[in-house]
């Protein structure tokens, strides 16, 4: 998947690190520092979630810009947003006492702070010091491993382990399976940001949305004049405030509020966008009473493109995507690397944001 949307966008990666199991952000970002430093070089590393919307590209590449002789110095700078509003969905980050006004300046990081209920978090605006974890981070690549030896030398361990015995093809590093299994599982926020003494804030205004969930989708995409924000084959009468996200399917919408619609493969999504987030509810669910939807999916993603898949994880007779060109797709039984509707469990277990 990785691979197909960097050649649509007309980049050439220096490599694609491929994860055999899911273990947080801070052995991700440990295997990528050890790629960077490879051929003896120690790059900064510019950490960004995938997912997340920034509308205003300018002004972030000068914030990295700014930001830039801090990581050079040694500092762990992560980027924090400064609130428009008491949102309790989000991690806050206090700038040190006397630091945290709301300037373009880096400043050391006083702490970390969970979630908070609303009144916490209204404090939180109000004191001007506090900013939304946006879990973006720039440092140079050998001061987070040294970082990271420092306050969890066993997940760098692993994490070499697994980065030597990696397999190599194309753009591809495949790291060990077994190494890599054997890696503890945490954040980057409570395995190295919230120990360092290096951490740093820089307070950011870049129209920042991490996408969260279909709502918040909603929220950033293209609307029409009564807020509908429709993609693909969508036939809407008299809807207003509504996002259709339709698949190889037309989507027919008539008289409805609020609402969100999702078409996939797999499964389609009715809910109501003040709702949409119970999502997670629904998987659980799905996963308790053994269905194939949470892990099974029919759009699958290789190295050679897409595949559709049925139920009992063969191609479909015919329906092989044209980037295979005639390849061969890799066994049924390999992991599918797409999931389904739950965007509510983006981020990995003990991640503060």
């Amino acid at each position: 998947m990785v691979a197909e949307q960097l050649r649509e966008a007309g980049c050439t990666p220096g490599a694609i690190l491929l994860e055999p199991v899911g273990r947080n952000t801070a052995p991700a970002i440990a295997v990528a520092a050890l790629q960077a430093t490879a051929g003896g070089q120690d790059p900064l590393l510019l950490v960004l979630p995938s997912d997340h919307v920034i509308a205003d590209a300018g002004a972030f590449r000068a914030a990295v810009a700014s930001a830039t002789a801090a990581a050079e110095a040694g500092q762990l700078v992560t980027f924090g947003i400064v609130p428009t509003g008491p949102e309790t969905g989000y991690g806050y980050i206090k700038g040190a006492a006397g630091q945290g006004e709301r300037t373009a300046a880096v400043h050391k990081v006083d702490r970390f702070v969970e979630k908070p209920d609303a009144a916490t978090a209204q404090g939180y605006v109000d004191s001007g010091e506090y900013f939304w974890n946006s879990g973006m981070f720039l440092f140079k690549a050998s001061h987070y491993l040294t970082e990271l030896e420092r306050h969890q030398p066993r997940m760098l361990a692993a994490c070499r382990a697994a980065f030597d015995g990696a397999r190599r093809d194309e753009d591809f590093v495949r790291l060990d399976k077994e190494a890599f299994a054997a890696c503890p599982s945490d954040s980057i926020d409570y395995a190295v940001m919230e120990k360092t003494a290096d951490a740093a804030v820089l307070p950011i205004s870049v129209g920042w949305n991490d996408v969260g969930s279909w709502s918040a989708l909603w929220e950033v995409a293209d609307q029409d004049g009564d807020g509908n924000a429709h993609h693909g084959d969508v036939v809407a009468l008299d809807c207003r405030d509504t996002l259709a996200w339709a698949g190889d399917r037309l989507v027919a919408m008539i008289g409805l509020r609020d609402v969100v619609v999702v078409d996939t493969d797999d499964a389609v999504l009715v809910a109501h966008k003040d709702q949409v987030q119970d999502v997670k509810t629904v998987v659980a669910r799905l996963k308790a009473a053994g269905r194939p939807e949470p892990t099974f999916h029919r759009k699958v993603y290789r190295p050679q493109g897409q595949l559709r898949l049925h139920r009992h994880g063969r191609a479909l007779p015919g329906q092989a995507h044209h980037r295979i060109a005639g390849r061969c797709a890799e066994p049924a039984d390999a992991p599918p690397s797409r999931r389904a509707l739950d965007r509510g469990q983006r981020h990995g277990q003990g991640d503060p944001r």
